[in-house]
């Protein structure tokens, strides 16, 4: 466990012989009815709170062996009605509010955070958080750029922070295609497509007052200054307008958006999930435009390929071989409950903070290919199209101040 952690835990051991004066200690404190004592508990916080950040709340919320404490919104309404359901929960009054994040991770009692804010916010929350000490869950897509992905991995890695993507269709949902592909069944797997969409856009809604209740500016944060619309900042899941989802300041649309879910099944399918693509190939078919990945191994991802259903994977039915042993989740209870227990016991987690950012590569990549309407090469050693100086302008995004990576 991190230093905070472990002081924290020495003080609940040693209280009762540092402490002269008499005190008291709650019944919840010391455990009981299958809740583990305070100093067995993961304590965490929550920064973004909406929609998803308010599922990913109540799961961890739920957890015996989680003391939830702290909340993070720049809306000060979503934070009141977080607060008011963790309060619940425990019956007091103690969960703390935050508008600004850096507030909440400062804080050396908390030991995990989840993070479900717009896309462009996940990197410097996620790297800020593992110089804190914290370990993290975050919301896919992990990042949103490919400059991000390598940053968030070596933060994780300098910190020894557990660093879990949040995606928990991966497993769950495409489970069928999954133990199709690793059973034996299917052969030799070749190839896999994968069916999502659209890009991100240009956001040119009119201004508007903002209300008082959110910081406009730190919500924006990073991104390029923009005036306030409602729609512009609205969490919806739609990704074909008037949702933060829909616009290229703050996120890639569905190809990152579902992508995230989509393309990680399918390169967990087809068991690529520890590479990354060498080439992405702009094709043309009856007049319409699809992609194909090629990885080091030889395996092929389609994305929209015509004539190709979502996730259907091709392989050689003639052929025999042996089944592998599927990868799962640890612990108890999906994805978070993954999370949680490598959080106890250090090891990696399903979605493990690299192989999250290998997925949402293969949607970035995407993403630039159909901008340019044309193949490119990936180096994946050095993150970078090798001689493509077009190409590489795409690796990143203009931060506003102070917001740097």
């Amino acid at each position: 466990m991190g230093q905070s952690t472990t002081t924290r835990r020495r003080f609940l051991k040693t209280a009762s012989v540092a402490v002269a004066a008499p005190y008291v200690i709650t019944s919840t404190a010391l455990g009981g009815d299958g809740i583990p004592p305070a100093s067995d508990r993961i304590v965490m916080g929550g920064i973004g709170i909406g929609n998803m950040g308010r599922g990913d709340q109540g799961n961890f919320l739920g957890r015996k062996d989680v003391q939830y404490v702290a909340v993070s919104d720049v809306r000060r309404g979503v934070r009141e009605k977080s607060k008011g359901k963790v309060d619940a929960k425990y019956k007091n009054s103690d969960c703390q509010l935050y508008n600004d994040f850096r507030e909440l991770i400062a804080r050396d009692d908390i030991d995990a955070v989840h993070i479900a804010t717009p896309d462009h916010w996940h990197a410097i929350m996620v790297i800020e958080a593992c110089r804190a000490g914290k370990d993290v869950y975050c919301q896919k897509p992990e990042s949103r750029t490919l400059r991000e992905g390598p940053l968030m991995v070596a933060a994780a890695r300098r910190y020894s922070r557990v660093v879990s993507g949040g995606s928990q269709r991966v497993l769950q949902d495409y489970r069928k295609v999954v133990n199709s592909c690793w059973g034996g069944e299917m052969g030799t797997i070749k190839s896999i497509n994968v069916n999502v969409g659209p890009l991100s856009k240009e956001c040119n809604l009119p201004g508007s007052d903002a209300p008082d209740d959110i910081d406009w500016d730190l919500w924006l944060g990073p991104a390029p200054w923009a005036p306030y619309n409602a729609a512009r900042c609205s969490g919806s899941f739609s990704t074909s307008g008037n949702s933060w989802r829909s616009y290229i300041d703050y996120s890639g649309g569905g190809m990152t958006d579902w992508g995230a879910h989509h393309f990680g099944g399918a390169t967990f399918a087809i068991d690529v999930r520890e590479l990354q693509p060498t080439e992405v190939v702009y094709e043309e078919e009856g007049g319409k435009n699809y992609l194909t990945f090629r990885y080091p191994n030889g395996k092929l991802l389609y994305h929209n390929k015509p004539g190709r259903g979502n996730l259907s994977a091709e392989g050689t039915p003639d052929e025999t071989i042996d089944a592998k042993p599927v990868p799962t989740y640890k612990g108890t209870g999906g994805i978070y409950g993954d999370f949680i227990e490598c959080v106890k016991t250090r090891e990696r987690p399903f979605r493990d903070i690299e192989l999250a950012v290998n997925t949402v590569t293969v949607a970035h990549l995407g993403i630039i290919a159909y901008t340019l309407q044309r193949s490119l090469k990936w180096d994946s050693e050095n993150q970078q199209f090798p001689g493509d100086e077009e190409a590489n302008r795409f690796l990143d995004r203009a931060r506003r101040e102070p917001w740097q990576l």
